[in-house]
């Protein structure tokens, strides 16, 4: 009886492993692809606002449920706060939520955009690295096919089959500074974040806190950048702008976060960068059904070789968890 009752046991603990391997990678996945759907709020939002102004009011809502959540849960905290927590709080909300935003969108302004979208496809790296030195995590034998595979799909994703036209000279301007530090702030919060769950704060808890750290810094920004505040229009038309404020700051903000930091409790940092790449493939498919952006074959074809690359690899960790 007693080893019937351990083989019971062991197969609950394998299955239990099995899916939270799944669960993990796909929740990640899963919150990615709610950033893709960003921009069906934002396009009319910047008809009204700037985007500091969209960001700022955006953190405002959300601090409606950060705010209850940290004090409910404040008492988990206890003990908890230490420099290094601190820190990668801060990380998490200023450098990957508004600097690299703000250096991604500078990029733009004063460079090649071919070779900014080039050099953006770093992000992984960054992540693979750091959570190999400051989290440990060891990479398995297939890693390194994964990446190739998902980094040639994000590449299919923004040049399909043709070659980016630009030269040396592209690589070498300030605009591309501007997206290499972007791509080592958004692979370093990655890392950061699971960093964070490991040392046992709640996902609610870190998702509440990279919300709400932020606003003081978004002020700065608001307030240094001096854009006007020009809200006119029908009854109307101040409703719908009311009702695309509230669903961009609670689905594809608090809602993506959630999953994104619920699936990252269950998964290596290295695992959920790559599934990150899911935010690209989307935000493709939302150009080209609602915007009209014409769909090449060769972004096409990167938009299946990610979602494989998604699919082999949650197998794979699925199996390994057994």
């Amino acid at each position: 009886m007693e080893n019937v009752v351990k083989l019971g046991t062991k197969h609950a603990n394998v299955v239990s492993a099995r899916s939270g391997g799944i669960s993990g990678v796909w929740y990640v996945a899963l919150g990615a692809t709610l950033w893709g759907l960003d921009p069906l709020f934002r396009i009319l939002l910047l008809k009204s606002f700037s985007s500091a102004q969209i960001v700022f009011i955006e953190h405002l809502l959300l601090a409606c449920y950060a705010v209850p959540i940290l004090v409910k849960y404040r008492k988990t905290l206890i003990g908890k706060l230490s420099l290094g927590v601190i820190g990668a709080l801060l990380f998490i909300s200023w450098g990957g939520s508004a600097i690299a935003t703000i250096l991604f969108t500078a990029a733009f302004s004063h460079g090649n955009a071919n070779a900014i979208l080039l050099l953006q496809k770093l992000q992984p790296l960054f992540a693979i690295i750091l959570a190999r030195v400051m989290l440990k995590e060891t990479l398995p034998s297939k890693f390194f096919a994964y990446i190739a595979v998902a980094l040639l799909g994000t590449y299919l994703l923004t040049f399909g089959f043709s070659s980016p036209e630009m030269g040396l000279k592209d690589l070498g301007t300030i605009s591309c500074l501007f997206s290499i530090l972007a791509a080592g702030l958004w692979g370093g919060s990655t890392v950061m974040g699971k960093y964070l769950l490991q040392k046992k704060l709640d996902f609610p808890i870190v998702t509440s806190l990279r919300f709400l750290l932020a606003i003081p810094l978004l002020t700065v920004v608001l307030v240094a950048s001096g854009d006007a505040w020009h809200v006119t229009g029908t009854s109307g038309g101040l409703i719908l702008i009311a009702v695309n404020l509230l669903f961009q700051a609670f689905f594809p903000g608090l809602l993506s976060m959630l999953l994104y930091y619920k699936g990252l409790t269950s998964t290596k940092a290295f695992f959920a960068t790559l599934a990150e790449l899911a935010f690209p493939a989307v935000g493709v498919c939302v150009n080209w059904l609602v915007f009209g952006q014409k769909l090449t074959v060769g972004q096409l074809a990167g938009f299946i070789v990610i979602w494989l690359t998604l699919w082999v690899m949650s197998r794979n960790q699925s199996k390994t968890a057994a």
